[in-house]
């Protein structure tokens, strides 16, 4: 089996892959992208620092890695094309590059997939390379939604699926079927953070939970580069707004170790599961 090639951007998700990969076996080479990836768990593996403008020397450390397969995982940054460190390449690719950024995060992300695909690498996905950080159908952990819930769920799917096709976020939370909040460029964390702030009368309380947290695909995103994903740190800020749920697409979502998500649910007492919308 050929290396898994692993640019990895930041966030908790290309450590997650490349621990989950080596786990089943496979060799992971890691091209950590500069101004993004975290220095911690990289130097675990074999790696080269590398800026998101040097597509050449990417393309030459991952052939040279005899990486066949390549994926993209992480936050990376819509760069700022006139402080970024480029190769002959990416000066070549420059006009290309910022007309896709012009065009959202998503179209700048299949841009970088498709240059490794022009390239002979065969892109992947998560779901591909890392199988077993993929959502169930079904309750994570002890707790389950209740009827009450999947009213909110549904919504809260058509919410994620509405603004996703105008390339706005994955996340949307609704309670009693009043959208309290939606994911735009400040991430899930902080769109939890909001909630704090409606009047309790909107939303729950620590004496009655209420609201579900939905993440899911954008329509029109491609799940090679940025599938939604649910982590620990995710059941503790929803717990923190009394939420009494997060809900994910089955299949098409991630969930980073599902047995201490399962665990931290459970202790706080709220529902975490993959639904077929």
């Amino acid at each position: 089996m050929s290396s898994l090639g692993l640019i990895a951007g930041g966030g908790e998700l290309p450590r997650a892959v490349a621990l989950a990969a080596r786990a089943a076996g496979r060799a992971v080479f890691v091209v950590a992208l500069v101004g993004s990836a975290a220095q911690d768990w990289i130097l675990d593996f074999p790696h080269e620092w590398l800026s998101p403008g040097e597509p050449g020397r990417i393309i030459k450390a991952l052939k040279a890695a005899g990486a066949a397969e390549v994926l993209l995982a992480g936050k990376v940054d819509r760069p700022k094309f006139s402080e970024m460190k480029l190769d002959a390449k990416g000066m070549l690719l420059l006009p290309k590059a910022v007309a896709a950024a012009k065009k959202g995060d998503d179209a700048l992300l299949r841009f970088i997939v498709g240059i490794c695909e022009d390239e002979g690498l065969k892109a992947v996905s998560v779901a591909q390379a890392a199988p077993s950080l993929v959502a169930d159908e079904g309750a994570l952990g002890a707790v389950a939604p209740q009827e009450e819930h999947f009213a909110d769920i549904l919504q809260a799917f058509k919410v994620v699926h509405a603004l996703g096709a105008l390339d706005v976020g994955q996340a949307a939370v609704v309670c009693d079927g009043l959208t309290l909040s939606v994911e735009a460029a400040e991430g899930t964390d902080a769109m939890l953070a909001r909630i704090a702030a409606l009047r309790e009368s909107l939303r729950g309380t620590a004496a009655r939970k209420r609201g579900v947290l939905v993440k899911a695909l954008k329509p029109l995103q491609d799940a090679k580069t940025d599938m939604p994903v649910v982590g620990v740190e995710t059941v503790r800020n929803a717990a923190a707004v009394f939420l009494a749920g997060i809900a994910v697409e089955a299949g098409m979502a991630l969930i980073l170790d599902k047995a201490a998500v399962a665990a931290e649910a459970d202790r706080l007492g709220l529902f975490v599961t993959g639904i077929k919308p």
